[in-house]
């Protein structure tokens, strides 16, 4: 169906080729993807550097209220208001307990770990999960973030390791020293080695 009206400057046209249903609600749709976080603060400065810093990411957009970073092709991953929140988040609050973000590879996670380690930022719990890699590191507010590398190729291998007798003994993991580690890596040890929980 094709509607044509005639308007001010010129003809505005409406072309309506097929009519579109939605599915039955009893089919579900997931998510293709999260999107992003967003955090209250009353320290919008500091808090938009640091998450720059630690992510080598860039300011999409920033002003006295409001500010978006991203690291990626994605408009924005964390953002931050500044609501004068000021209370720190503490075990005894509801709500997050912390973000996670998969590096490429265990090279790039302890080229990071080195790098903020020389700006003076340190991860408060490095832990073998068994399905990750994981570093630990609070944001000047006191949010904890999990900066991580997956220890499997595959969706299975994860999915047995957590049905497997070591995860239901200790589904937390076992602590490490990163020094330790990049040493080992640079010494050539296999990857399935490195990332093999004790």
């Amino acid at each position: 169906m094709t509607l044509i009206h005639e308007h001010g400057y010129g003809l505005l046209c409406c072309i309506q080729e097929n009519l579109i249903s939605l599915p039955e609600v009893s089919t579900m749709a997931s998510p293709v993807k999260l999107a992003h976080i967003v955090l209250r603060t009353n320290r919008l400065q500091q808090m938009k550097d640091w998450y720059v810093r630690v992510l080598e990411g860039r300011v999409a957009f920033a002003n006295d209220q409001l500010a978006f970073m991203t690291y990626d092709d994605e408009h924005h991953r964390v953002a931050f208001i500044a609501t004068g929140a000021s209370q720190r988040p503490e075990d005894m609050h509801t709500g997050l307990h912390h973000v996670a973000f998969t590096y490429d590879s265990l090279g790039d996670l302890l080229g990071t770990y080195r790098r903020l380690k020389s700006e003076g930022v340190q991860p408060f719990w490095c832990v073998n999960h068994g399905p990750t890699m994981s570093m630990y590191y609070q944001d000047p507010d006191g949010n904890q973030i999990e900066l991580q590398i997956d220890s499997f190729d595959t969706e299975e291998e994860t999915q047995a390791f957590f049905e497997s007798d070591a995860f239901v003994t200790n589904p937390i993991g076992v602590d490490f020293d990163p020094e330790e580690l990049i040493a080992r890596f640079e010494s050539g040890e296999p990857f399935a080695e490195l990332v093999r929980r004790p």
